[in-house]
Formats: structure tokens, sequence, C-alpha cells
């Protein structure tokens, strides 16, 4: 075990990351600011209300993003940020839920999911779930149709998409429409020294895994719950009936087999809607590479708007 990957020194890493990125983000943007996020993508606009979801696990705040003026009763989507379950900063999704609001014709519901390692394991599934069923169950007076409903995520949000689409599958629902994994983690079990990217340096290191699992997961015998590693050989469950997916993972990325081997493993069931394989990418290109953002995103878009029409 390497010294980072013990759960004490893991825990008092993620806090100075955590601290380092509040103190990065209040310089960069100030209270209330948002010009830096509407940068990206200003040709749709940011119509934004905020809301916070009572759950078992903690109040989870969340931005609901509207699509165009006049679109009655939309269906709505749930995103959750990366941040590798340690990291709270849904801001970094901003462009991407605009982008799906106008394009998938949705309400976006971006949530602020509680963090490990203040929150480890099992709390940030559990509520993830808990948010997609208030949802579902708040449609009437929200004026959106959780009877058309999807999730979806970026990485460790990805992660928890999957939880959520599982979870739903194992509690009969809330009805998910589709569930879009973008690069998730799903093999924590596996350690992150064991795993193979296609070049020699890529963006998610092993130390960043001893810091991200150790603080997620502190008792490493659990890694291999059905919520954190649906990817692993050890979850042989019969996933028939869980939500239709659209898995995206990138060409680099030191997590790339594990979301393949998921995709394998929904295909089996018939749960698989498309596996889109990003070329010569990274984990987490599209917060710097506009080009291939648009890309991805127009993929999810329409495969939302086809799974909600």
């Amino acid at each position: 075990m390497s010294f980072l990957a013990r759960p004490a020194v893991a825990s008092l890493a993620a806090k100075t990351m955590q601290r380092a990125t509040s103190l990065a983000s209040r310089r960069a943007h100030g209270p209330g600011s948002t010009g830096d996020l509407l940068a990206r993508f200003p040709e749709f606009p940011r119509d934004t209300r905020e809301l916070t979801v009572p759950t078992s696990v903690a109040p989870a705040p969340v931005t609901v993003y509207a699509p165009a003026p006049g679109t009655v009763a939309p269906p709505v989507h749930v995103n959750f940020h990366g941040g590798g379950y340690v990291m709270s900063m849904p801001e970094i999704d901003d462009g991407l839920c605009r982008y799906l609001a106008a394009e998938a014709g949705v309400v976006v519901v971006n949530v602020k999911y509680v963090v490990a390692p203040q929150h480890p394991f099992p709390g940030p599934p559990r509520q993830a779930y808990e948010v997609v069923r208030w949802v579902a169950e708040h449609s009437g007076e929200q004026g959106w149709d959780g009877d058309r409903l999807t999730v979806g995520g970026q990485s460790a949000g990805g992660g928890l998409a999957a939880a959520a689409a599982r979870q739903s599958l194992e509690e009969g629902g809330p009805a998910l429409a589709l569930q879009v994994l973008h690069y998730p983690p799903l093999d924590l079990a596996t350690g992150a020294r064991e795993k193979k990217a296609a070049i020699a340096k890529p963006m998610l290191r092993p130390w960043m895994a001893d810091v991200f699992d150790s603080s997620y997961v502190p008792d490493a015998r659990l890694r291999g719950d059905r919520l954190v590693s649906p990817a692993h050989v050890s979850d042989t469950a019969d996933l028939t009936g869980i939500a239709p997916a659209l898995v995206i993972t990138a060409a680099h990325d030191l997590l790339r087999a594990e979301g393949a081997r998921y995709a394998e493993r929904l295909a089996a069931v018939g749960a698989l809607v498309e596996y889109f394989d990003v070329p010569d990418a990274d984990h987490g290109y599209d917060g710097g590479d506009d080009e291939k953002a648009r890309v991805s995103y127009a993929l999810i878009a329409r495969r939302i708007r086809e799974s909600t029409g």
C-alpha cells in the first residue's frame, strides 16, 4: 500500500485539495460571477434557478437549467459532475447543462452532491438515487415531466449515475429512459497501478486514485460493491431491466477499459444504446477541448431526445 492510499493520509490530502480548489474558485470568479462559465458555448443562454432536494444523507443543492421559453412539461435530465468523489464543483458542468437544455429540450438538474472524505461511501450514491427519485416524484410542482427522466454524469458523476440506475432497478423505480455514463470509474476494486492507459502519462495518475479511492471507500473490502465497481468481475448480478445506457470513454483514459467492459455487460442484457470511444482523448477531455466536447455533447443530446421523445 502506498503512503497516500492510507485512509487517514488520503483524507488529509483530499481536504487539502478541496481547500485549494475552493480558494482558486473564489479568486477566479468572485461572489456570484458567471462570466467565465458563460465563455464556453455562449450561444446557449443560462436560465437557472436554485433548489434544495431533501435526502436521508444531507440536503442536496441543485441548479435547475430551463430549456427554451414556452416549453411545456419538458423531460428532465439529472446531471452529476466529476471530481473523484472528492471535489464538489458542479459549476464545471455549466456548459454541458446549458447545451443539453437547449439542444435536447430538457430541464437539467445539476446536483451538488456530498463528497468524501466528509461523506464516504455509501453516502454519495444513496443521495444521488434519492435526488433522482425526488425529481421523478415532484414533477407536477416543478413543471417538468418526471415520466421522461434521464440521468448522467462525467467521471465520478458517471459512476454515481450508474449507481442511481442500479438502485432504481433494484428498488423498483423510478423508470429511467436513459443513463449517460461519460468516462466513468466503474472498477475501484482493481487498483490504478494494475490499469493500463494507451499513453505513457495519462491525466489520471495512480497517486490521484490513491487519494480519491481511499477517501471515498476507506475500507478496501467494500470497493467491490456493485454501486462502486459494477465493471468488476465480482459483480455477477442479472442486470436485465436496467435503464438503457449511452457509454462514452476516452481512448487514452486510464479508465477506458472498465467503461468498455461495462458497456459489454449492458449490451449482453440489451441495455446498451450506444458505446462511443472518443479518439485521441484523455480523461476530462471535454473540459478543455471545445471541438471534441461538441461532438460528445451533440451525441448525448441526440440520445436524450430520442429516449424521451
